[in-house]
């Protein structure tokens, strides 16, 4: 017998919460590169034709549909891979660990977004409809 806190039945309401909450944490990326808010001094006189500035507007578009749950698979495939060359192009070199190299979100965010692009959107997706 298995113990499930959560029956199984909820899962596809869990994984939809799941997507709406990382996307939005995501979106912050985007908007903090693009607009400023929240501002973060690293990204001060960015250019938007940079490695950053695109990055930027990958974040902000591939958020967006992740919120709304469209062109889910997708869009998370992309996102996963912006996160992993996010990781080994600017934090693994730094140091193995991903605590001393502060490559942790971008290891978790590549990982959360392979599982969206494998699992779907959950519940709460335009494209359900």
């Amino acid at each position: 017998m298995t113990l499930r806190i959560i029956p199984e039945r909820y899962l596809p309401h869990v994984q939809g919460a799941l997507r709406i909450v990382t996307a939005l944490l995501f979106l912050q990326h985007g908007t903090a590169k693009l607009f400023g808010v929240p501002h973060v001094d690293m990204f001060n006189n960015m250019k938007l034709l940079s490695l950053l500035g695109v990055g930027g507007v990958i974040e902000l578009v591939g958020g967006l549909l992740l919120l709304v749950g469209l062109f889910t698979r997708p869009v998370a495939f992309l996102l996963s891979g912006e996160m992993a060359v996010a990781y080994f192009g600017f934090h693994a070199f730094q140091n193995v660990w991903p605590l001393l190299n502060k490559g942790e979100l971008a290891a978790l965010y590549c990982f959360v977004f392979l599982f969206f692009s494998v699992a779907g959107p959950g519940r709460f997706a335009i494209e359900r409809r």
